[in-house]
């Protein structure tokens, strides 16, 4: 039997379970999930390797319309960026729904001149299930594409299934990657990822674009980790609300987020967090490529 290997994009529009269906694939957590749009606004390199070959996912932000900041314009760049050097494209939509957005992603895919596959997430949701089929034959006639598989990134329904097809597609060579390697990203890249997580979960009415993490200090012992980050926001009553009555909302925060990192990690975590203010960082090009936003 044949060795397969190389690289497939995830993308689609905002929300639609990109990160979640990597985490899946992979079988463990690599990019950060809340269920507010643009949580992801890195590429990241999942790496999946197989008795009959190796799958290099590029989870991507979610291609949107929304928007005219700077960080807009860098995500859309980021999602479109990773379809350059792809093998395949994975074409992510949730059952049920359609909008200019998924025609925008649908669009972007078509110009890449790649392969698609179609894949329609959260079928779980789907109640009668009688209902799937019609949506599924919609969706083909929409999208002109006959390669479509239905699942469930959260519970994990027919996603083995997802990975079949898509090694499927893949050119047969050797692993592009080590054996036991997960991803491209530093570990200083989770860190501050997983802290972020923390916050926008927390806090996704308040300030969930208003806020990014930039680790400073990252320090490996034996059985401890020491991480100290600065959560940077554009105004001073942001970093009030992150605060909180007496800096409660903070620790409670960092308590969390201290517990994913150990989790993530596998050791003992010491966390010390500051909250920062650069006004309207999210709109300066220079300030996003200083806090790590550059393709």
């Amino acid at each position: 039997m044949s060795h397969r290997a190389g690289q497939v994009a995830l993308v689609g529009r905002p929300n639609v379970g990109k990160s979640t269906l990597l985490n899946r694939l992979i079988g463990q957590k690599l990019a950060i999930t809340s269920h507010k749009p643009q949580t992801t606004r890195h590429t990241i390199l999942g790496i999946h390797t197989l008795p009959r070959g190796q799958i290099v996912y590029v989870d991507t932000p979610g291609i949107h319309k929304r928007g005219d900041k700077a960080m807009n314009r860098y995500l859309n760049r980021a999602a479109s960026s990773a379809l350059a050097g792809v093998d395949l494209v994975v074409f992510l939509v949730e059952a049920g729904r359609w909008n200019e957005e998924d025609e925008l992603v649908l669009e972007r895919a078509r110009q890449s001149r790649l392969p698609v596959l179609l894949v329609v997430n959260k079928i779980d949701k789907v109640k009668p299930r009688e209902k799937l089929l019609p949506m599924l034959n919609e969706l083909a006639r929409r999208t002109g594409l006959q390669e479509i598989v239905p699942l469930s990134a959260r519970t994990g329904e027919n996603c083995e299934r997802l990975e079949e097809q898509i090694l499927a597609r893949l050119p047969e060579g050797e692993n592009l990657y080590p054996e036991d390697q997960l991803s491209d990203r530093p570990e200083r890249f989770f860190a501050a990822e997983l802290i972020r997580e923390q916050i926008t979960r927390r806090y996704h009415k308040e300030l969930p674009y208003a806020v990014t993490v930039e680790v400073e200090q990252f320090q490996e012992r034996p059985h401890l980790l020491r991480i100290g980050a600065v959560i940077w926001v554009e105004r001073p009553n942001q970093k009030a609300i992150l605060l909180g009555r007496r800096g409660g909302a903070l620790k409670e925060a960092a308590t969390e987020a201290r517990k994913a990192l150990e989790r993530f990690f596998g050791k003992k975590v010491f966390l010390q967090l500051w909250i920062k203010v650069k006004r309207s960082w999210s709109s300066d090009q220079a300030a996003l490529a200083k806090l790590g936003y550059i393709e």
